[in-house]
């Protein structure tokens, strides 16, 4: 994992890295929690208990099925981004969008923000 100061970044990589580690990360830990019942909500005890109860390539279908639920939902907001002329993420004055040549793609490849910032595999 490549580690870019924020303040040296160029807009669209700090960007990258905000969404990667505070919505593709976050989320796929919480998920991971829910696996190893590490959460004390009372709301999520019983899912918890259900999904720590499953066997270990269920569990890990679960987590790779979360991860694939999320990584869509971020390509396709990003995308929806794209497309949406009204609606803007501005980064150290510059509009990210206008600065990418396809910012849904931004994540993916083997210099891609997944591999850049993520602490979790990706999925083909």
């Amino acid at each position: 994992m490549t580690f870019i100061k924020m303040k040296d970044s160029p807009p669209v990589e700090k960007f990258g890295k905000f969404i990667v580690e505070n919505l593709r990360d976050k989320g796929i830990d919480f998920a991971e929690g829910l696996t190893k019942r590490r959460w004390k909500a009372p709301s999520l005890l019983e899912m918890q208990s259900e999904i720590a109860g499953l066997a270990e390539p269920q569990r890990t279908a679960f987590i790779e099925a979360i991860t694939r639920t999320v990584d869509s939902a971020m390509h396709d907001f990003l995308f929806a981004l794209q497309e949406r002329k009204d609606i803007q993420i501005v980064v150290d004055g510059k509009n990210i969008v206008e600065l990418s040549d396809g910012i849904h793609g931004e994540a993916y490849s083997d210099e891609g923000w997944f591999a850049k910032y993520s602490r979790h595999k990706t999925y083909d």
